[in-house]
């Protein structure tokens, strides 16, 4: 057998096929064809999430169809929050999401059909309860009752709803809209191969989600967006920003938020979100902590050549909203459930189990030493 070629964290392998989405040149992302930023600037949510499942923009009549079937899947049953009540309330909110989405499957009677409508029908169901039972926990948290969904309200709107109990501004709903189509999809990132690789094991949907969950978990992936708001918060004022980010620098410190396995020339996510989140800054009052991250994302691009990525300005975008840390990453889940799910479908349609070799570095073949021999 001729010697493989190895690549670390498999940079550069191209491990499948997808017609989802697209880092077109490691500069744009598309999802089906479509520029993020046209998706982004003129579609809802909900549009983007029919695109995404069902491979084509929905008719004005597939939409009403798609947000009522959204709606009516929304509510949690009490069986459900009944069961929600017993996990305990210090249980991190991504490991609540992980351990709910698979609770889900036994009150799924679909659970384990893999056949492609069946998952579609899960994949809506999942992408309707997820926020339901996200905003649940954490209100139960905070010492509150859980808020069931509005059904005259949108899928953004109602995220923040059931969160705050408070109707949200356009401006705020806008803005979570925006952020839930930025996250929605991106082709084979960590998550979404887990989530590929399960189902390649012709496992069932929600297991596919509940481990796509775990993976998203890590702060190298979701929960980067969490550590993007510690270091906001260590900065302090726009006045400490140059002093600190340069230090940290020379110290060599990671500085989450910044650089890409993929986009070398910056994320266009991130572009499109910036001066969505400086405007919301100025509605909202927080001028002075989007000049503190003008200023370290100034000094990073120049010294070490890392444009930011999507998580950089988001958790400013979600700080913006008046929503905790301890729900920045659960959103990222609730968005990107759209994605994997499309993913687990696609795989299960065109099947084979994913199986990489591995190079091995261990000890040459040795002999068997008897027990009494060994010194």
């Amino acid at each position: 057998m001729s010697e493989q070629m190895y690549h670390p964290g498999l940079e550069g392998v191209i491990a499948g096929e997808t017609a989802i989405s697209t880092i077109a040149g490691g500069s744009g992302l598309r999802y089906r064809g479509y520029a993020i930023e046209d998706l982004a600037r003129e579609a809802t949510f909900e549009e983007v999430a029919y695109l995404i499942l069902h491979t084509e923009l929905p008719t004005p009549d597939q939409l009403k169809d798609f947000r009522g079937r959204l709606i009516e899947n929304a509510p949690i049953t009490s069986d459900i929050l009944k069961f929600l009540r017993t996990v305990p309330r210090t249980t991190p909110i991504m490991d609540f999401l992980r351990t709910g989405a698979s609770a889900l499957a036994h009150w799924d009677s679909e659970a384990g059909d893999t056949s492609h409508d069946a998952q579609l029908r899960k994949a809506e169901r999942l992408l309707a309860k997820l926020p339901t039972i996200m905003a649940a926990h954490r209100r139960l948290q905070q010492s509150k009752e859980p808020v069931q969904p509005d059904p005259k309200k949108s899928y953004a709107a109602n995220i923040l709803w059931m969160l705050k109990r408070k109707q949200p501004s356009e401006a705020l709903e806008r803005a979570m809209d925006i952020s839930l189509t930025l996250y929605a999809e991106h082709e084979f990132n960590a998550s979404t191969f887990t989530a590929r690789v399960i189902t390649s094991t012709l496992s069932d949907l929600h297991s596919s989600v509940a481990g796509a969950i775990g993976a998203l978990k890590g702060p190298l992936h979701g929960g980067a967006n969490e550590r993007v708001m510690e270091v906001l918060a260590q900065v302090g004022s726009p006045e400490n920003a140059e002093p600190w980010i340069r230090e940290a620098l020379a110290n060599k410190t990671r500085i989450m938020g910044f650089g890409h396995r993929v986009y070398k020339d910056g994320d266009p996510r991130a572009r499109f979100l910036k001066p969505i989140c400086q405007q919301l800054a100025v509605e909202t009052h927080n001028e002075s902590l989007e000049e503190t991250a003008e200023v370290i994302e100034r000094i990073v691009v120049e010294e070490k050549g890392l444009p930011p990525n999507l998580d950089w300005p988001s958790a400013r975008l979600y700080h913006y909203m008046g929503l905790d840390v301890a729900i920045y990453t659960p959103l990222f889940v609730v968005s990107r459930v759209t994605g994997w799910a499309a993913h687990i479908i696609e795989q299960m349609d065109n099947n084979r189990l994913i199986r990489p070799r591995s190079r091995y570095i261990g000890p040459e073949p040795r002999d068997w030493v008897p027990l009494a021999e060994r010194a």
